[in-house]
């Protein structure tokens, strides 16, 4: 593990995003094995201090002002002052902490990192948090929280044993992440997976546990065993990409943001992101709201994360499309708002439900409930002639996204639609009008048969809109990607000459095929059938990790659900 050298100390004290950066820079490009608990410290200081001690008559952040030169002005690019006597004694503390309770002779000391070892390191971690506090409140993810109030929130508590297991020498020991928890891995191949933390109110007798194929099997929660595991510098992107801007509800630290969006962009030139879905799309969140010269835009950067999430984990990941989803819905690019919300839906059924999944739920359900209903709102005021109503795919969309969260139901312990949701469909389908509708060609996949219906060769208008998205996905240009020229301009009865197919595999919706493309669509019927209870079973019960916390990683990305 790396101490700080003197070329690094002598850029003390940090006083501006520059030397934050340089700093960073210097210890990675310097270092096999960067200093988790010493960068933890520092972005721990810069944030407690602009967040926790901030009053809250404090004016919230104005990006239209402060971006009309694409840039914060110069006074943002100030920090406090962090000294670095304060680091080092923070630092000397947590090894302190470590080695006095840990005695790796005890263990044999083993080459590699054990899991007896492990779950010791995870134990002394947790007996020595405090035990009056919320563990899901804000800016509780760094060792700096730890060292300051003995604090920390699940997250935290994993970095805080990898960081103990570098400091004690086994550099095997690494951050294993899915979308909502995290876990380590160990073993000279990384080959051994145990819980060191908590998943919602808590579980003590976890920690210890392996996360074996029974676990992870159908689980969102383990993302079905496809992690991003980490190395050391992706694990500093993950103190990064885990800071938060927010000092309450309704203002951020500019200079947080500035600060993470600087940082990031360092590991994002260095490679370090390429396989970090979800700080890709923390960095297009930022570029999204600020704007850097020069960048890539934040389509851009949306579009980057489902690729290294299609590429390197099969898939499996499912913010990378409802991030994307909710920049078209902010910018008002309505159908492309639901062709990722229905791939996001893609992505879901690939799971089985379990309580576990409330934040992923909750993302779900606001968009069925809120802001689906919302879009058809705003286009059914004064409905234009090119609106997305006419537009067979738009319906099409539709019936994936509602397809995706009914496989999810199917062999789940816990139903997921109830009658809000039968609602929301019910008025969102009836926005359409039965020509429409009639014009989507829905192909009933069972999922149990080795039969696949054959699907007709697309009409050659779509086949040249389809190929000209592609086109454009290739490219990367997103900003035109997102209001193609064959969605914005095409004449509503060229629209209707589009036979877009829909391929429904979920017992639910293959049940009401024929009732969404009747003439007069029955609510009653359709309630009926798509709250029923599903009839698919489960073999066997998951292992569950607890109720639901906040996700470590969604945090201040939520905004990618807001209006």
């Amino acid at each position: 593990m790396a101490k700080l050298s003197s070329e690094e100390r002598a850029l003390f004290p940090l006083t501006d995003i520059d030397g934050v950066v340089k700093l960073f820079r210097l210890h990675l490009e310097k270092n096999s094995e960067p200093n988790l608990a010493i960068l933890s410290i520092i972005v721990g200081h810069i944030e407690n201090t602009l967040t926790c001690s901030r009053g809250v008559s404090e004016p919230p952040v104005s990006y239209e002002d402060e971006f009309s030169d694409g840039r914060f002005s110069e006074n943002h690019h100030v920090l406090p002052c962090v000294e670095y006597e304060t680091v080092e004694a923070l630092h000397q503390r947590f090894l302190a902490i470590i080695k006095a309770h840990v005695d790796v002779a005890s263990f044999g000391s083993p080459r590699y990192a054990t899991r007896e070892l492990v779950k010791r390191i995870s134990d002394v971690v947790w007996c020595t948090l405090s035990s009056s506090y919320y563990k899901d409140r804000a800016h509780l993810q760094s060792i700096y929280s730890y060292m300051t109030g003995a604090k920390l929130d699940s997250s935290g508590t994993t970095l805080a044993v990898v960081a103990a297991c570098q400091a004690l020498g086994y550099y095997d020991v690494h951050l294993a992440l899915s979308e909502d928890h995290t876990w380590v891995v160990f073993g000279d191949k990384g080959q051994h997976t145990v819980e060191v933390t908590w998943h919602g109110k808590g579980n003590e007798d976890k920690r210890g546990i392996p996360v074996t194929h029974d676990v992870y099997s159908k689980s969102w929660l383990y993302v079905n065993g496809q992690p991003v595991v980490c190395n050391r510098h992706m694990e500093v992107a993950t103190i990064v990409s885990n800071m938060n801007p927010g000092i309450n509800a309704t203002t951020d630290s500019e200079e947080v943001m500035l600060l993470q969006q600087a940082l990031l962009w360092m590991l994002y030139d260095a490679g370090h992101l390429t396989k970090y879905p979800m700080a890709i799309d923390n960095l297009g969140d930022l570029e999204e709201m600020m704007p850097s010269k020069g960048r890539a835009p934040a389509t851009r950067m949306y579009e980057e994360a489902i690729t290294s999430a299609v590429r390197y984990y099969h898939n499996q990941h499912v913010y990378p499309y409802t991030y994307l989803g909710g920049y078209c819905y902010r910018n008002k690019l309505y159908k492309q708002a639901l062709k990722y919300w229905a791939r996001a839906a893609s992505v879901i059924k690939n799971y089985n439900y379990s309580r576990d999944d409330e934040e992923i739920y909750k993302e779900f359900l606001e968009i069925a409930n809120e802001l689906i209903p919302h879009i058809m709102r705003v286009v059914s005021s004064g409905i234009s002639a090119r609106s997305i109503l006419k537009d067979p795919e738009c319906f099409g969309y539709l019936l994936e996204f509602y397809d995706g969260i009914c496989e999810w139901e199917e062999g789940s312990a816990t139903p997921v639609l109830h009658i809000g949701w039968a609602k929301a469909l019910f008025n969102t389908i009836a926005k359409f009008d039965a020509h429409v509708r009639s014009h989507v060609k829905i192909f009933c996949v069972d999922p149990d048969s080795n039969e696949i219906t054959e699907e007709p060769e697309q009409p050659a208008l779509e086949k040249t809109a389809a190929e000209a998205r592609s086109s454009q996905d290739q490219n990367g240009n997103m900003a035109a990607d997102c209001a193609t020229f064959t969605e914005e301009e095409m004449d509503p009865s060229e629209m209707m000459h589009r036979w877009p197919p829909v391929r429904l595999a979920s017992a639910k919706m293959r049940g009401l095929r024929d009732l969404l493309l009747a003439d007069k669509l029955n609510s009653q019927a359709i309630s009926l059938q798509l709250t029923a209870q599903s009839q698919v079973t489960m073999t066997k019960k998951r292992g569950s990790v607890g109720e639901v916390e906040s996700s470590h990683h969604v945090g201040r990305s939520k905004r990618s659900r807001r209006d």
